[in-house]
């Protein structure tokens, strides 16, 4: 797939800071991939002492201080407390003060950032590193062309915490970073690894003797063997579908190859009215005429809908593979949830049915205006270590980007189903944060408010990609817009 094009969409330090009040109480579709915002939780801001009880020294073979870190000052986190939630950025934390005991450290674990944290941006005074992920995150294109970003070359090229012998930026899986450079600069890294498709209870299926389907009509096949049994075939998250935009453009890369879907992300003329685009289209339509969601499902909440499933009363849901872990002490005892890719549409499809979204998520930034820029990458490169990455999968049971971290781990079915579908798609993966849905914002609110009608009959696939279409033309004849090109 190819890489970005520029990347940075040119904003006015004007219009950046006068979007403030805009964007205050407004969701940010494209942050909800990243590990949408799980149950309601009390936000924490609480220091940490350094030193704390039982943490013994560095490891040997840590390097001690080549980013420069200033003793004894301290060091301001900022995490998306969502479906990962953030005990794993607190063990970091206590790594962070092995390394570097004099630095004290202040943790907040948060939701909907952008609500408040942009005024500390405005204000100057940004906390030193910030997960920004989750709905309502910050656009990070605006804070790259205004300068409110660190370079994080030189954490790039720093040697690794614990793997001795190779820098930082070699322990990271390949291609991983290339969502965060802006022309050409890394000011962002994504931490966890993770997959989106379509879930079930792998228990549930066996019981009733239900295999997944291979091919779109095996799949309404099944979705009427599914009602008839007594159970709604399907669930999402009604207020926000989002992620029922993820399975749309998933099958449409699969029915009409990467060139397809790359016309959308370049904002090519009639791009939504493609053949290929249509009949993905009409073919979740189906979903909908068949009445083959579970009722009530429109006013449904992300984690309302993933409890509903939980509880039976839907049999299949799309989502990522942070689920597990965000809706961690819900799940019935052998409910054995599994992934699968989206099924063929059918025998024209170009990419061969096990391929799958696979991708990385949970966007970290240091703040260029922070008071401690250094320990703000310093604690990246903790962060990113094998040992913290390996805590990250034992606690969430989902992965990184960090390499060889999960070695030896059995941490269930989701997890394991997780590899196994990145393993069986082989080279055949669709970057979910890539093209169209980081670079135009106002195309991607376009899609997630027509999916809602369309799932619920308010309109038909004709309108749905028609009004999606006149959007598209706006960006694409607007030239305050900053466009990206990508190739197939």
């Amino acid at each position: 797939m190819g890489e970005h094009d520029g990347q940075v969409r040119v904003v006015s330090r004007r219009r950046f800071l006068g979007r403030s009040a805009a964007f205050l109480g407004s969701t940010a579709a494209f942050g909800i991939l990243q590990a949408c915002a799980g149950r309601a939780t009390p936000s924490s801001s609480a220091p940490i002492a350094s030193g704390g009880p039982g943490l013994s020294p560095g490891a040997s073979g840590e390097a001690t201080n080549p980013l420069g870190v200033p003793a004894g000052e301290p060091l301001e986190v900022v995490i998306f407390k969502g479906g990962y939630g953030d005990d794993y950025a607190i063990n970091a934390e206590k790594i962070f003060n092995r390394v570097h005991p004099d630095t004290k450290i202040t943790h907040l674990g948060i939701q909907r950032l952008r609500e408040q944290l942009q005024p500390r941006f405005v204000g100057g005074n940004p906390p030193d590193v910030i997960d920004n992920s989750g709905g309502g995150n910050l656009d990070t294109a605006a804070l790259v062309a205004e300068g409110q970003l660190a370079d994080l070359a030189d954490l790039m090229d720093a040697p690794a915490l614990d793997t001795p012998g190779e820098t930082f930026g070699d322990t990271l899986l390949a291609g991983s970073q290339s969502g965060g450079v802006f022309d050409g600069k890394q000011h962002v890294l994504k931490y966890a690894s993770f997959v989106f498709g379509i879930w079930y209870s792998d228990s549930l299926f066996k019981s009733k003797g239900w295999q997944y389907p291979k091919t779109w009509d095996e799949m309404l096949t099944l979705s009427d063997e599914i009602k008839k049994a007594g159970i709604s075939p399907w669930t999402y998250e009604g207020k926000n579908p989002y992620y029922f935009t993820q399975i749309f453009n998933q099958m449409i890369w699969k029915h009409g190859g990467m060139q397809t879907y790359v016309n959308l992300d370049n904002l090519e003329p009639n791009a939504w009215k493609q053949p290929e685009v249509v009949n993905v289209a009409e073919a979740l339509y189906q979903l909908a005429d068949r009445g083959f969601f579970l009722p009530g499902t429109e006013g449904l909440t992300n984690t309302e809908s993933q409890a509903e499933w939980l509880q039976g009363k839907a049999a299949l849901l799309p989502v990522g593979s942070w689920i597990e872990n965000e809706m961690k002490g819900l799940i019935p005892d052998g409910f054995d949830m599994v992934v699968q890719p989206t099924p063929s549409l059918d025998a024209s499809d170009k990419v061969p049915a096990q391929g799958i979204q696979s991708g990385a998520g949970e966007d970290f930034i240091v703040p260029a205006q922070g008071k401690n820029v250094q320990a703000g990458k310093e604690f990246l490169r903790v962060l990113f270590s094998r040992e913290s990455a390996k805590f990250f999968a034992e606690n969430t049971k989902s992965t990184t980007v960090v390499l060889n971290s999960t070695e030896g781990l059995k941490l269930g079915t989701a997890f394991d189903s997780v590899i196994t579908a990145v393993s069986t798609a082989g080279p055949n993966l669709l970057d979910p944060l890539a093209g169209y849905v980081v670079w135009y914002n106002k195309l991607v609110t376009e899609v997630n408010n027509q999916m809602a009608s369309l799932l619920t009959k308010r309109i038909q696939p004709a309108e749905f990609l028609g009004n999606i279409q006149k959007v598209a033309d706006q960006i694409a004849q607007d030239p305050s817009i900053k466009k990206y090109k990508r190739s197939a």
